[in-house]
Formats: structure tokens, C-alpha cells, sequence
């Protein structure tokens, strides 16, 4: 047997064991299936609710994962924590970080 003959044979030996697989599909005609044509009687608002709450659940799910690794929005110091962070680094003197003190206070 040549490799070209071997393809046809596979695919030909998938599709019958495929057909006597023993699964078989019944159409019965009705487009609506068992609803029975009046729309589920009222289920389909109970997925629709199911499905908002869903997606709201996904998104408010990556707006919390967003803001939680984008790290604080705001400075969370004190402006006498930076004043004390001047004097530490030397750019303002005891003097003036006295005065500054006070004006806070």
C-alpha cells in the first residue's frame, strides 16, 4: 500500500466508525424544542438576570485587579512627614523645620 493510499483509508475508517457509533440525533421538527413556543415560560429572564450578574462579576473583577496592582492613587504623607523627610535628608534646617511645625500644628 502507498502513502497516498494510506490517508483515504484512515479518514474512510474514522467516518464509518463514527456512523456506527451508535449515537443517533432525533429532530422532531419543533424549532422551540420542548418550550413549546412560548418562549421557555419565562426562564429567558432568568438567564438574561444570570447573565448581567455574570459579566458584572467579570469586570468588577478586573477593575479590582487593576487597581490593586496599580498601587495607591494618592500620597498617603503627612505634610510634617515630609517636612521630617527634608530634615533628614539636610534640605531644611532644625530652624526651619521647627517653623514649619508650628504652622502645621
Amino acid at each position: 500500500m502507498r502513502f497516498g493510499a494510506i490517508i483515504p483509508a484512515v479518514v474512510g475508517a474514522g467516518i464509518t466508525l463514527t456512523a456506527n457509533s451508535g449515537v443517533a440525533f432525533a429532530y422532531d421538527g419543533d424549532h422551540m424544542g420542548d418550550w413549546g413556543g412560548d418562549w421557555g415560560g419565562g426562564w429567558w429572564i432568568a438567564m438574561v438576570f444570570m447573565m448581567v450578574i455574570f459579566w458584572a462579576a467579570i469586570i468588577a473583577l478586573v477593575i479590582w485587579g487593576v487597581r490593586s496592582f496599580a498601587g495607591p492613587r494618592h500620597d498617603s504623607r503627612t505634610p510634617l512627614d515630609i517636612a521630617r523627610e527634608r530634615l533628614a535628608k539636610g534640605e531644611i534646617s532644625e530652624e526651619e523645620f521647627e517653623r514649619i511645625k508650628r504652622q502645621l500644628v
